[in-house]
């Protein structure tokens, strides 16, 4: 197993005048939907593909719902999520209300477990893929 990264150079958008440099850019190898996710997730337990299907759609469903009742999710050794927003400031403590509410993300935080499965991550160049 690898990943893969392909070569792309950037300028720094505050120095213009500075050379433009090569960064490694990891690029993915494909999308993995949920059907194929439930297949490989049957073949790992004793369920069947359609039931392991299901159970990813309502882990989903669970998890969404948690979030959106102000929880922090932890799953496993895979990691948290939880939910941020971002904000406009205001000048006094009065006028913070949920307009000044802009954006809402979902963050996921790995693991320490899973952070120390990255480090063995071994990496090709994407220009050697076939």
């Amino acid at each position: 197993m690898a990943l893969f990264y392909k070569k792309v150079q950037r300028g720094n958008p505050s120095k213009p005048e500075a050379p433009k440099l090569w960064y490694p850019l990891l690029k993915s190898i494909g999308l993995v939907r949920d059907r194929q996710v439930a297949k490989l997730l049957a073949e790992e337990t004793t369920l069947n593909p359609k039931e392991a299907e299901m159970a990813l759609y309502q882990l989903l469903k669970v998890v969404m719902r948690l979030l959106l009742d102000g929880h922090t999710v932890q799953l496993g050794e895979l990691g948290t999520f939880c939910v941020v927003i971002e904000g406009e400031g205001s000048v006094k403590e009065e006028e913070v209300n949920a307009t000044k509410i802009k954006k809402t993300k979902i963050r996921f935080i790995a693991s320490e477990e899973t952070r120390n499965e990255l480090k063995h991550a071994s990496f090709k160049d994407a220009a050697t893929m076939q």
